[in-house]
């Protein structure tokens, strides 16, 4: 029997949600773990795993269309069993009838033609399908967005988003309604009559800063992304060496809905691998001057190893106001760290060694999903990764010995800090963070290693939790 794919229910008060993009394509072959699709909310954009192996059939959620929590989505057909278009038994579930011959299918993207074709409505597949707010549903938008586009009758396409890959958030819809208000609105009159301007400045929608969404610069020095919208003082996440901003994302479902969330990249990581930095004075200066382009001017920090130590810097320095400091497994506490790991993740670009490397992080290797796993070996695959990261790597760290240290300034900072450490931490010893001055806040878990965000998630969200009150 193949098994069904639905959309599952990732805030308390969803009722429906919407899929903003899929990862594999109708007739593609998964495996059970790796992202399948991504739901996208005003909040975050998460990625939901395949719950089996197998291949994908009957793709009906498209992308980019309210669909309610539980539904079903598309369906997972095992290895033997023979897929027919779309039939059906008792509550709508698809009948495996026998083996499955290897079937071609073209490539591209699922769109609304794929989804009409395989719900047997082939005929109105060359019409144009349009969203409820009259925009052709390919626009990229959150969910707000396009609640407020169909309240107001603005029509998506016409508009520029600012988000990530052009997404259209509420700013932008708000922005075109108090244009059109300030067309319609009636000129003011004068005592010699009618007075007309030939630039009609639009109304100001009103909201305070702690309301207001938060748009992302044109070209940052670094790739940053909201991973959350909210009200409130944001928290800027800093990841450690060899990871990217998306290694946060299973810690996101254990903090605050309305805590703003802001992800960076490194110079030589993820979205910045293209950026060079050749010293650690490098790494804290690309990352003030993208705080600085978003505009930020106090933050609550949380870094993680190499980005612990990066966010000491930064949180010592003059450009961000840091409320709140919290250090996960941070590095440059101690002299040591174990260079086999930096050398040889550096190089890993293929599944088996990424994996043995990440193991070689946590306790207990079943704290990383294969999907995170497949994810991270995916984004290593080319090799640009490697490369930047293995010169990054000569310049930080060589025979065994770390080339920073940030213990001192760590002592006189006058912000709260927290430092969250894994008993059994094989690339930076626990040891580093004994006889550390009263103040700082210690907590070391057993069992754990050196990924204590992901190990230990709900208790250092809890901790930061703490910080942001």
């Amino acid at each position: 029997m193949p098994t069904e794919v639905i959309l599952p229910k990732v805030d308390m008060d969803m009722a429906t949600g919407q899929i903003s993009r899929w990862f594999y394509r109708e007739g593609d072959r998964i495996k059970k773990g790796e992202p399948l699709f991504e739901i996208e909310t005003d909040k975050a954009a998460m990625e939901v795993d395949a719950p089996a192996s197998g291949t994908l059939r009957d793709v009906t959620g498209a992308e980019g269309v309210d669909i309610a929590i539980g539904a079903a989505v598309a369906w997972i057909y095992a290895e033997g069993e023979r897929y027919e278009a779309a039939p059906t038994t008792g509550a709508g579930k698809p009948e495996a009838v026998g083996p499955d011959p290897d079937v071609e299918v073209d490539s591209g993207p699922v769109t609304q033609r794929d989804v009409a074709v395989v719900a047997g409505r082939a005929e109105d597949a060359t019409q144009p399908i349009t969203a409820s707010d009259g925009s052709r549903r390919g626009v990229r938008a959150t969910p707000l967005a396009r609640r407020l586009a169909r309240e107001h009758g603005i029509d998506l396409s016409t508009l520029t988003g600012r988000g990530p890959c052009g997404r259209i958030g509420r700013e932008e819809v708000e922005e075109a309604v108090a244009a059109r208000r300030s067309e319609t609105a009636p000129a003011p009159a004068s005592a010699n009559g009618p007075v007309s301007s030939p630039v009609s400045p639009a109304p100001v929608v009103e909201r305070s800063a702690e309301q207001a969404p938060r748009a992302a610069p044109a070209n940052p020095p670094l790739n940053a992304v909201w991973l959350r919208q909210g009200a409130g003082t944001p928290v800027i996440l800093i990841h450690g060496f060899g990871s990217e901003l998306a290694s946060w994302r299973p810690m996101l479902s254990e903090i605050a809905d309305d805590m703003p969330i802001l992800g960076i990249d490194l110079p030589g990581h993820g979205g910045s691998v293209d950026r060079e930095a050749s010293s650690f004075e490098d790494l804290v200066a690309a990352v003030e001057d993208t705080i600085r382009a978003f505009g930020i001017a106090s933050a609550h920090l949380v870094g993680h190893s190499l980005g612990g130590a990066v966010a000491v810097a930064v949180a010592g320095g003059i450009a961000l106001e840091t409320r709140s400091l919290l250090l996960v497994a941070p590095g440059g506490f101690g002299p040591d760290i174990d260079t086999g790991f930096t050398d040889g993740f550096a190089r890993a670009s293929e599944e088996p060694a990424v994996r043995a490397w990440l193991h070689h992080l946590v306790a207990d290797p079943a704290a990383l999903s294969d999907g995170f796993v497949r994810a991270t070996a995916r984004g290593r695959a080319d090799g640009r990764q490697t490369l930047a990261q293995t010169r990054l790597a000569g310049r930080l760290f060589s025979n065994g010995t770390q080339h920073f240290d940030v213990r001192r300034l760590v002592g006189e900072l006058s912000m709260p800090v927290k430092i969250v450490v894994g008993a059994e931490d094989r690339v930076l010893p626990a040891r580093h963070f004994t006889g550390l001055p009263g103040r700082i806040a210690l907590h070391i878990f057993a069992r754990t290693g050196h990924m204590p965000q992901i190990e230990q998630r709900a208790e250092v969200a809890r901790l930061l939790r703490e910080l942001a009150r």
